[in-house]
């Protein structure tokens, strides 16, 4: 197992929409390894997910995952792991109250984003099983946020506001007032 490099804004492949993997290359060493890879660099870096893309491979699969006592974000609830390959996701409610996303393509930023707190996923799994699931909540806002680099957007691309987007450190993430 190896931590790959994160690529960061500004990257042109983050801008790219990614390939489907496809059922032959689940199978391979390579395609395992990068699975194990990207589970290993998301906890390195602190992350609640990785898309493909991130590490500049461009194909349409996800991990996610999180304890309960993620210190990038306190207070939310535990995601438990998972690989997403080609992900399609329905909306299923209107956007929610928003939340202040960050990523390990943005380091060091925050920004406040509305997303549907209620999605429908279908998607297929590191066994190329296919799954379908109602979602809802803080686990719904990151699939869609780690589903987006899959098609080129990343949530800088989603903010309500630019007023509503800074550093970690001089950003009040406590409120959500533009002026």
């Amino acid at each position: 197992m190896a931590v790959r490099k994160i690529l960061k804004i500004g990257n042109p492949l983050l801008r790219q929409t990614s390939e489907d993997v496809t059922e032959s290359e689940i199978q391979t060493k390579d395609f395992k390894k990068l699975i194990r890879d990207m589970f290993e660099t998301m906890r390195h870096a602190e992350g609640v997910g990785l898309a493909a893309p991130q590490i500049g491979v461009m194909k349409k699969l996800v991990v996610v995952g999180q304890d309960d006592d993620n210190g990038r974000y306190p207070g939310t609830p535990e995601v438990p792991n998972q690989i997403i390959l080609n992900p399609e996701i329905t909306p299923l409610s209107p956007p929610g109250e928003g939340f202040w996303e960050g990523c390990l393509s943005v380091p060091g930023m925050r920004g406040f984003v509305e997303r549907p707190d209620k999605i429908r996923m279908k998607w297929r799994d590191e066994n190329f099983q296919e799954h379908e699931e109602i979602i809802e909540g803080y686990r719904a806002i990151v699939l869609q946020h780690e589903c987006d680099h899959l098609f080129g957007v990343l949530y800088v691309d989603r903010l309500k506001s630019t007023k509503l987007f800074g550093y970690n450190e001089d950003i009040d993430t406590a409120g959500k007032l533009l002026d």
